[in-house]
């Protein structure tokens, strides 16, 4: 069967949603990793963050994209909402571009159907301030655009309504592309976007999902005039996000709202003819969103696999401790109950208040005494010592791991808490034989699944669009399934070889 790059593309995406959904959400569920399905915020099309300052031209530039004036554009504020734009595909495909939906936050926050369920939490307002529009734009055909409100200098939670860098942070996480816009009068200087750079991103998403985007160049009066603010934003870049390397700053502007500002201005902007190609090298990489979704999705799997395995280890060495401590605790009630009983009967010979008893009497007298003792022991100190071991792993979580690498230390510092809540809730109760069945699927997803993946991706890689596939992708899942068959198989034929025995 022949597939095409474009339909190689979306026969991944389905498989990486299957393997997801079979084998992450039902692991992640149990042991509370996730409150809801991982594939809830994946499901959905590819989507493309756009950020910047309020005059950072967001908004021209998406109707630039888009072929059509679907958003405000303006100096000053004109939109303070977050706005989804996506493809309608029930319109006339020939009609003008235009808008021929729109819905409102609580549609997009209550349809299963859209990734944005786990938003409710930022309240009414921000619901207020969050909208759908359906465009019939081409562009939009393999993606959706996320426009946002731009960014202020003295703006405060208060003055919004909802913390605007959490929305941020949670859109930043699900989105397989960001791009943050910079105009030339305000080259990074806006404390909102210092905020969002410097914290926010870095803690939501990857460096590698991130595009600078210096908009409305041909605003510059002269090419020295663009060299200077491009040296100024380069400047303040290094000091915002305390890399050492300039990071690669793409130059654009929209021909569409340009045109007036040329005429109304005599500028010398003979150097736009150079940049062209930047201007369509941003178009190309937001275009390629659905490729960047594959590696996302493939990143995605890898880093919760991970995590999961890490947390269910974790799991592990706790029950594996919990007995030891358990068995260690109930050797020494043994040992104790004997030697307390024995000094007891001792004490009551030397007193005479046994000193009438035969051997055999002695005997069922120190018995009786020792049962006395233990069950003190189990009944009281027994428990305390195994409530106290509880506390004190959940005091001290990263002792039911080994850390020695930078990734085992970054991963705990995600699922440490969850640990600790899952253990807290239990109460330590839990099934062992199946927490390490599960470990040993979450590790056969990540070494096994991963390798796979990404072999697929470099063989999309490899192909350029119209370029025909002979063989289909996606052979990691049917390899997990097979694998957890013959995994269930040797774990029944082993508990038949165990039932025989006994017998």
């Amino acid at each position: 069967m022949q597939l095409y790059r474009e339909n190689y593309i979306n026969a991944l995406h389905a498989e990486l949603l299957e393997m997801v959904e079979k084998h992450l959400t039902p692991v992640a569920m149990r042991y509370g990793y996730s409150e809801v399905p991982l594939e809830t915020t994946i499901k959905w099309r590819p989507m493309v963050l756009v950020l910047g300052n309020y005059s950072s031209g967001k908004s021209a530039l998406i109707n630039e994209f888009l072929g059509s004036d679907i958003q405000k554009t303006g100096q000053a504020p004109t939109d303070d909402s977050f706005t989804i734009l996506t493809y309608d595909d029930n319109a006339d495909p020939d009609s003008s571009i235009h808008v021929t939906e729109e819905r409102d936050g609580n549609f997009l926050l209550n349809d299963p159907a859209f990734p944005f369920e786990s938003m409710k939490k930022h309240g009414q307002r921000f619901t207020a301030h969050f909208r759908l529009k359906k465009v019939n734009s081409p562009f939009l055909k393999e993606l959706a655009i996320i426009d946002t409100p731009g960014m202020l200098d003295s703006v405060t939670e208060r003055d919004r309504g909802y913390n605007y860098q959490d929305v941020i942070g949670d859109f930043a996480q699900i989105a397989d592309l960001i791009l943050v816009l910079f105009d030339p009068h305000k080259a990074g200087t806006i404390r909102e976007v210092h905020t969002s750079l410097r914290e926010t991103l870095p803690a939501r998403t990857f460096e590698d999902r991130v595009l600078f985007v210096l908009n409305r160049i041909d605003e510059c009066a002269s090419l020295n005039d663009l060299l200077r603010v491009y040296g100024t934003l380069c400047w303040n870049l290094s000091q915002i996000t305390g890399r050492k390397d300039i990071p690669m700053i793409h130059l654009t502007y929209s021909q569409r709202a340009g045109i007036d500002s040329r005429n109304r201005r005599e500028h010398d902007l003979g150097y736009l003819h150079y940049l062209e190609n930047q201007r369509e090298e941003l178009k190309k990489a937001v275009l390629e969103a659905p490729r960047h979704r594959l590696d996302h999705l493939a990143a995605f799997v890898e880093t919760h696999s991970e995590r999961l395995g890490q947390m269910l280890q974790a799991l592990v060495n706790y029950r594996r401790k919990r007995s030891g401590s358990r068995m260690k605790n109930l050797v020494t009630g043994v040992m104790l109950s004997l030697g307390c009983a024995g000094g007891a009967i001792g004490a009551l010979l030397v007193s005479g208040i046994l000193g009438g008893l035969d051997p055999v009497g002695l005997m069922a007298a120190e018995g009786i005494l020792s049962a006395a003792f233990f069950l003190v022991w189990i009944l009281g100190i027994w428990k305390m010592a195994a409530r106290r071991f509880h506390r004190s792993q959940l005091e001290q979580p990263e002792m039911l791991i080994s850390l020695k690498t930078q990734t085992h230390q970054d991963n705990w510092q995600a699922i440490q808490g969850k640990v600790a809540a899952f253990l807290e809730k239990n109460d330590g109760r839990f099934s062992s034989g199946i927490a390490k069945k599960d470990y040993e699927a979450m590790l056969a997803v990540f070494q096994k699944g991963s390798r796979e993946i990404r072999e697929a991706l470099n063989e999309l890689s490899a192909l350029r669009p119209g370029e025909p596939v002979m063989e289909p992708p996606g052979p990691f899942l049917a390899s997990l399934e097979l694998e957890k068959k013959a995994t269930d198989g040797k774990e029944k034929s082993s508990r038949s070889r165990r039932a025989n025995s006994e017998e």
